[in-house]
């Protein structure tokens, strides 16, 4: 549990701090900011709205110490950005599946993490994990064992009886694995082993595993918050991405490469990045579909 202090000679009395605590640590007192209790949740709400920096929070701190750039002081207000500049590099940024040999420096894999700590995580646990794989003989080594999980899987849905039982006893889960993945992750497999050909990876030298620790509130969301805020900077950085989804699932199914990769137990990987210097061009930016959304009225309803 953090320790909050307030300097009583530098509290201005604006109650800022007051306002803004989700958890109602702080009291005012003949004008001056007090601390109510302990049961911080480690925002840092209080410690960014005083204007006089009367209120610090043990283990938290601005700077964030980015090797790679120089960070601005100061914060962007509601309504005050280049909204159009944002969208821009939001539509800008695609799945990269051809990569430059170059290598990934760690010093820009550790700003990413940075960079992810920056996203929101439920009641604000910051319970995430990151591992990074810098190498690109590390990131096919990883490979070899996630096409070697893929491999047994495949064998088994090959085989028509333990489809059937599948069906009857485990909702159908290894057939519809057989009708929706099978064929493609075969494909994968015979380029891994009898071509040389990485169709997991796509060639790229580095990733950035994101995980979340089961104890918090939403650990999946929050891994995946982070991974968004990842994927955007590295456009900026001049890096390329693509989530690599089979991994996450090999890593939730095999207990030995858990083991490999060093997960806790209480430790799930929720996001494999996939990075490198993209050898891919774009002239416009990515297209969707249209998506209508549903607008609800949730005062006609009764309880």
């Amino acid at each position: 549990m953090s320790i909050i202090r307030v300097d009583p000679s530098l509290c201005t009395g604006c109650g800022q701090c007051v306002k803004v605590c989700p958890n109602s640590c702080f009291v005012s007192v003949d004008r001056i900011s007090q601390v109510s209790h302990m049961r911080c949740m480690e925002c840092g709400h209080c410690l960014a709205a005083c204007p006089a920096g009367a209120v610090t929070v043990e283990g938290l701190g601005l700077d964030l110490g980015f090797h790679t750039f120089s960070e601005y002081a100061g914060v962007i207000g509601p309504g005050k950005g280049d909204l159009a500049d944002l969208v821009r590099v939001m539509r800008s940024r695609r799945s990269v599946r051809h990569y430059k040999p170059q290598p990934v420096p760690l010093a820009m894999l550790e700003d990413l993490v940075k960079i992810g700590t920056t996203a929101p995580s439920g009641t604000n646990c910051q319970l995430w994990t990151f591992a990074l794989v810098d190498q690109r003989e590390d990131v096919v080594a990883l490979g070899d064992r996630v096409a070697h999980f893929f491999q047994k899987l495949n064998r088994k849905a090959e085989n028509p009886l333990l489809r059937t039982l599948a069906r009857v006893f485990a909702g159908d889960r290894l057939g519809r694995y057989y009708r929706n993945h099978y064929e493609t992750v075969q494909r994968g497999l015979d380029a891994w082993y009898d071509k040389g050909e990485d169709h997991l990876f796509h060639g790229a030298p580095a990733l950035i595993l994101v995980g979340g620790s089961t104890r918090g509130s939403c650990p999946g969301e929050d891994a995946l918050l982070a991974s968004g805020q990842i994927l955007l900077a590295a456009h900026h950085m001049g890096l390329g991405t693509c989530l690599i989804g089979f991994v996450v699932e090999a890593l939730k199914h095999d207990g030995s490469l858990r083991a490999a990769v060093g997960l806790a137990e209480d430790e799930e990987i929720f996001a494999v990045i996939a990075l490198g210097y993209g050898d891919e061009t774009y002239a416009v930016p990515a297209p969707r579909k249209v998506v209508v959304p549903r607008v609800l009225r949730m005062g006609t309803l009764s309880v």
